[in-house]
């Protein structure tokens, strides 16, 4: 199988998509954080020390999405037309799930940038807490869907 994002002589590349059609490309991706009680109740009662802490992880969150050509080598700079985000409170774990979705008309996908928007949100929410909680865990975090173009469409 050869890999594309390496050329002839072996170096790496940026993939061309030059040729490709503009599709509609939407990403769902997902990933979760275990905190103590005493971190969930902060953030549920927005009483953590350095503020709004789910606010503030969407927030990061699209930033993340937007950025994510800076942050990977070799991911294409993309126009996204949105990015969706979900907090869910999981107060069984306690923690929460995070939710991404991104989408674009364009000529790659956004799986990419769906999966960074979700680790920037986690990461955002483990600055946040660390005071209170350095034993955090991020987990799961995933591709959940994915469609437009020719590689078709993908779920979980």
């Amino acid at each position: 199988m050869k890999l594309t994002h390496l050329d002839e002589q072996n170096k790496p590349k940026m993939v061309d998509v030059s040729e490709k059609d503009d599709a509609t490309r939407i990403a769902v991706a997902s990933g979760m954080i275990e905190v103590t009680p005493e971190a969930y109740e902060a953030v549920v009662a927005n009483t953590a020390k350095k503020g709004p802490v789910l606010q503030t992880a969407v927030i990061a969150a699209i930033q993340g999405a937007k950025q994510t050509s800076t942050l990977i080598p070799m991911c294409h700079p993309l126009m996204l037309t949105s990015v969706k985000t979900d907090i869910e409170e999981l107060p069984e774990l306690p923690g929460f799930k995070l939710t991404v979705t991104a989408k674009l008309r364009g000529k790659t996908g956004v799986e990419m940038e769906a999966l960074t928007g979700v680790s920037v949100g986690l990461l955002t929410i483990y600055d946040m807490l660390k005071a209170i909680d350095k034993g955090m865990v991020i987990r799961n975090v995933q591709l959940e869907s994915k469609s437009g173009g020719k590689s078709g469409d993908f779920r979980r």
